[in-house]
């Protein structure tokens, strides 16, 4: 998708947002046996803080001519690194290289900001995952159980 864009989210993509990190996510409540956290997020306060940015399909409009959002992360700025606190690729856009984009995106963002890596999070039971992140160059450094949620940490150094 090379002509896909990528832009922070304003407070209209609220709606899409949420219909995209549901369609994401919605199928993975019956395998890990709650519902993700993703899905319980305020979209709102997150897009307000700055830290949603989406990607648009390509000259695809919703019936109401407002972008057609069919991809998302969630990323906050810490001191030592960035965190990629959400990662959603609608169900309709898999396959299409607009989760490889939003993964370049993330890096190109921490080394704007001149954070030296990125760390992520995911639930155990979401082993796709677990092929995907390596790919991209994170490595896994623990996995911690934190009340119903089993995480593996995953950080990918900047170079």
């Amino acid at each position: 998708m090379a002509d896909d864009r990528i832009r922070p989210a304003v407070a209209a993509d609220v709606p899409a947002v949420k219909a995209v990190v549901d369609a994401a996510f919605r199928p993975y409540i019956a395998r890990i046996g709650v519902v993700p956290v993703p899905m319980e997020a305020d979209h709102a306060a997150d897009v307000a803080a700055g830290g949603v940015f989406v990607v648009e399909a390509p000259g695809g409009a919703d019936p109401a001519g407002s972008p057609r959002v069919i991809g998302l992360v969630v990323v906050e700025d810490r001191a030592d690194h960035l965190h990629l606190d959400v990662i959603a690729v609608h169900p309709d856009a898999h396959g299409t290289g607009v989760g490889r984009r939003l993964l370049e995106f993330v890096d190109a963002h921490a080394r704007a900001l001149g954070l030296p890596e990125v760390r992520l999070y995911t639930n155990a039971m979401m082993w796709e995952n677990q092929k995907i992140y390596p790919r991209f160059g994170y490595e896994l450094v623990e996995r911690r159980v934190t009340g119903p949620y089993d995480r593996l940490h995953y950080r990918k150094r900047l170079r």
